[in-house]
């Protein structure tokens, strides 16, 4: 499988994750907003599989939900189960 194919499949299990942590944490995604340095369309993106947060961006998010870093990153992956081409 294709690098890029797999990190969509990724992207797409963390941002299912991320969205999870959000519920947890605030109701909405203009409360985010309102308690971090995120609009809700900056965001949104995160959320919605379609960025590619840097470490920056995800210690921001990890403090905007007071976690550590590493439960952004907490969802089962199971890259095994992909063959990147090299």
């Amino acid at each position: 499988m294709d690098s890029k194919d797999v990190l969509k499949l990724y992207m797409k299990s963390f941002s299912e994750h991320l969205k999870e942590i959000r519920k947890e944490k605030y109701n909405s995604m203009d409360a985010v907003a309102e308690n971090s340095v995120f609009d809700s369309s900056n965001y949104n993106k995160f959320e919605n599989g379609k960025g590619n947060p840097t470490i920056e961006t995800i210690l921001k998010m990890a403090s905007a939900f007071k976690i550590p870093p590493k439960e952004l990153f907490d969802f089962d992956f199971d890259i095994e189960k992909y063959k990147i081409d090299e």
